[in-house]
């Protein structure tokens, strides 16, 4: 295969996670890839960027979510995604949301913004266009243990390439006799003795329990939990994830907040929280999963006005806050618009899953 001949993969190909199998199945045989990896031709380091403190050649990344282990950070970082998100980890292992984990969904297009009463039906079929496709996402955010941890992030290190660097996603568990904030610490330091380069804080899931999933909708728990976590994993760069946000003051202040507690990046968005119905307009998911969070292209316009708002309070507020963009990113142009809407990085996750070759499609397009 040469740099003209990309193979087209979507949807003729399966995603190279199975949405049939466990995540631990995923994790201990997967990615289901088989097919060459295209060569790549990198750009000179003159046009490389710098991403906290760490060099990078294109501002392309996969965010928290498919890369369960070294094994796929490996295959992420061949197949040309330079800025790699290992998937979050507890203090403690934690077991997966039962099956299913994911499943395909019909939102009727685009989704207009974070309406609750917007309701998505399941399908047994991906759309033929892959910038339509929508998946549920409802993991519960499982976690290996702290021995392997060590052993896998550091193993996963070694994978990357020049021009590369690795993110660990963290979260905090609600469990008895340690507060909140203390097993976040806890899972900071695994991940900085582990040998993570950067570390990403999830504060917003919207498949766990409250408590763990809507941190950052408080400014105030933003800065207590960012300022702790910041002192935690000195000189380590923290970046915070979060959701869409109600309105756009209160983005600001907590926006703010975490500039003033010392985190150093922003990503969002997370997936998109609704209802998922079967075809009998019950719960798709059960009923103990009521809503998941819907990833793929109808949550790409959500995204981008994210990216826009949180690119103008960064300006005019002077946060210096670096803007990491996620949602719906599934063509190789899409990367761009998030860009060109001020995010520093644009990431995909449902996209490289279902289209392992989207990076290899953005580079060829970049050195045209």
């Amino acid at each position: 295969m040469n740099s003209t001949e990309i193979m087209t993969w979507y949807p003729n190909q399966p995603a190279i996670y199975d949405i049939n199998k466990t995540y631990l199945d995923n994790a201990d045989h997967g990615p289901f890839f088989v097919a060459d990896i295209p060569p790549r031709k990198m750009p000179p380091k003159s046009r490389w960027i710098d991403f906290l403190g760490h060099h990078i050649a294109t501002p392309i990344g996969i965010p928290a979510g498919p890369l369960l282990n070294a094994r796929w950070i490996k295959l992420a970082a061949e197949l040309g995604f330079d800025v790699l998100t290992y998937k979050t980890i507890r203090s403690h292992e934690y077991p997966s949301h039962p099956l299913p984990n994911m499943i395909y969904v019909d939102t009727k297009g685009m989704i207009p913004d974070n309406n609750p009463s917007i309701t998505a039906r399941r399908i047994h079929k991906p759309t033929p266009h892959i910038e339509d496709l929508a998946v549920t996402n409802s993991f519960g955010m499982p976690s290996r243990s702290p021995s392997y941890l060590f052993e896998d992030i550091e193993r996963a290190n070694t994978f990357l390439k020049e021009g590369q660097v690795m993110i660990v996603s963290i979260v905090g568990s609600i469990i008895p006799h340690v507060s909140f904030l203390q097993d976040f610490i806890y899972a900071a330091r695994l991940a900085k003795e582990a040998g993570a380069k950067i570390i990403e804080a999830n504060f917003s899931c919207p498949n766990v329990d409250k408590k763990e999933g809507i941190l950052y909708m408080s400014p105030a728990t933003v800065a207590e939990f960012g300022a702790a976590l910041v002192k935690a994993i000195h000189p380590i760069p923290l970046i915070i994830k979060v959701g869409l946000f109600p309105s756009v003051d209160l983005m600001k202040e907590v926006m703010c907040a975490a500039a003033k507690a010392g985190v150093h990046a922003l990503a969002g968005i997370n997936t998109v929280s609704m209802q998922v119905q079967d075809e009998e307009g019950k719960p798709a998911l059960g009923e103990k999963r009521l809503t998941s969070g819907i990833c793929g292209g109808p949550i790409r316009q959500v995204a981008l006005d994210f990216v826009q708002q949180a690119h103008q309070i960064n300006r005019k507020q002077k946060l210096g806050l670096t803007l990491i963009g996620c949602g719906g990113i599934t063509l190789p142009e899409h990367f761009d618009q998030f860009l060109d809407a001020g995010a520093d990085v644009a990431t995909s996750a449902t996209g490289m899953m279902w289209d392992p070759y989207l990076a290899a499609r953005y580079h060829q397009l970049h050195m045209e």
